[in-house]
């Protein structure tokens, strides 16, 4: 079986996963996550999770600062990404990769109208950036837009089609000029879409890209398809070594977290955040605090054996290393030295775990016993129950508290397994010693 996965499905996964595209969203997507983690300080504070304080900051007047704070933030991380995945995508290439960032956002925001109509009073607005297409809304244009303009702008300096200044010119501004007949070329193309869109459809690109591609995409996502697909994909690249977690997370992160912003826009619309409303089950909190929380297969449970059970010396000592980083979600230790990586008998449970947990968490939310998560973001580090309760409440520290006891008794037999395979090994007893010794073990 590990030979044909090797030969026949792993080698189509890693050239998909390192064409330049999807290099280039998710090495730029990676210049988002400062934003997203402090606008979610600040939208956190707008709304925690505990009634008594979120009244008194209400009442305070400190709401309305938070949140200007996190609408300068998180609300227009779409801008953030253009800028980064057209950056990555000329730097890779090995360019300079600053001015197609910079071309990115004028042709981002050349997808959007440029004046607004107030709904009362019927006044048109000019000279205006929508920032109703800035976040989650405008995500997949934003990307679209920083891959075109990566791959047109390299196309040009490739070819070697720029103005040259001598060479004693300083280097910003040759780049400069160097940027100047892509970005007239590229800017003046989007500039048709524009009007293409605008005279055949009487819309705008980024609209329109969002009604036909990204709500169609949003909605596959947020299924129990799409969270058991989530499930299986990140501990399945992780069991060949490959690193699952940044690879989904960069391809499929635009979209969760596209969901955790509609969510808290519904929130901001005055209306309550459920699944009648159109709220989203399957956001970027879902995968982060319910299907790789502790780390990639949920390896907590393979940790509280190891140092609370093991009868091996391997495993009570990698337990004992392992503890600390496990607690803040880092499991390369687990993963690695278990092993995991290229282990039949640990696949099971390791690719079991978040599958299950996606399933009890889809049902905890689509049933309201959890409420919806919003865009409240924490640093991949905080540790578990307490990420739990900062995203979700109690509820979802206490959801989070029960996924991860299954978890435990999911890694259970295959745990002991291995672990009497490694004490017959330590003191010379034969396998079938072994199996006794793992059916004799009671907790």
């Amino acid at each position: 079986m590990n030979e044909w996965i090797n030969e026949k499905v792993l080698p189509p996964v890693l050239k998909f996963v390192n064409t330049k595209p999807i290099t280039a969203l998710r090495n730029g997507m990676l210049y988002t996550m400062p934003f997203t983690i402090v606008g979610s300080v600040f939208l956190l504070l707008a709304n925690f999770p505990v009634t008594a304080v979120s009244e008194w900051v209400n009442n305070s007047g400190l709401a309305v600062y938070f949140n200007q704070a996190y609408g300068a933030s998180f609300a227009i991380m779409a801008i953030f990404a253009v800028v980064g995945i057209a950056y990555s995508y000329v730097k890779d290439e090995g360019f300079e990769g600053l001015p197609a960032g910079m071309i990115a956002l004028v042709i981002f925001l050349l997808t959007m109208r440029s004046d607004v109509t107030d709904a009362e009073s019927g006044v048109v607005i000019g000279n205006v950036i929508d920032k109703g297409w800035t976040g989650g809304q405008g995500m997949i244009s934003a990307i679209l837009v920083g891959l075109f303009v990566g791959w047109g702008y390299t196309w040009f300096l490739k070819r070697d089609i720029r103005i040259k200044l001598p060479e004693q010119v300083p280097d910003n501004v040759a780049n400069s000029f160097t940027a100047l007949i892509p970005a007239a070329v590229l800017i003046t193309f989007a500039m048709l879409v524009y009007i293409f869109f605008d005279a055949v459809f009487s819309t705008t690109m980024i609209q329109w890209i969002y009604e036909v591609i990204q709500s169609p995409m949003q909605g596959v996502t947020d299924s129990l398809g799409g969270a058991l697909m989530l499930g299986f994909l990140v501990p399945f690249l992780w069991f060949f070594g490959v690193h699952g977690s940044t690879i989904v997370g960069g391809i499929m992160g635009p979209i969760l977290q596209a969901n955790s912003l509609a969510n808290t826009e519904i929130l901001e619309s005055g209306k309550a955040l459920t699944v009648a409303n159109g709220g989203h089950i399957v956001t970027q909190q879902f995968l982060d605090q319910f299907m790789t929380v502790t780390g990639a297969g949920m390896t907590i449970g393979v940790v509280m054996f190891m140092v609370f059970f093991a009868k091996s010396a391997q495993f009570k000592q990698l337990g004992r290393l392992s503890l600390a980083p496990a607690i803040f979600n880092i499991n390369e230790p687990i993963i690695f030295a278990t092993p995991i990586v290229m282990n039949p008998i640990m696949a099971i449970p390791f690719i079991a775990t978040p599958v299950v947990s996606g399933v009890i968490t889809y049902f905890a939310l689509y049933t309201g016993l959890v409420p919806l998560f919003t865009a409240v973001q924490v640093p991949w580090t905080t540790p578990p129950i307490i990420s739990g309760f900062l995203v979700g409440g109690w509820q979802a520290a206490l959801l989070q508290t029960f996924v991860l006891a299954i978890g435990f008794f999911i890694y259970l037999p295959f745990v002991k397994k291995i672990d009497a395979m490694n004490y017959a090994q330590e003191n010379d007893l034969s396998f079938a010693e072994a199996d006794q010794l793992e059916e004799s073990q009671v907790l």
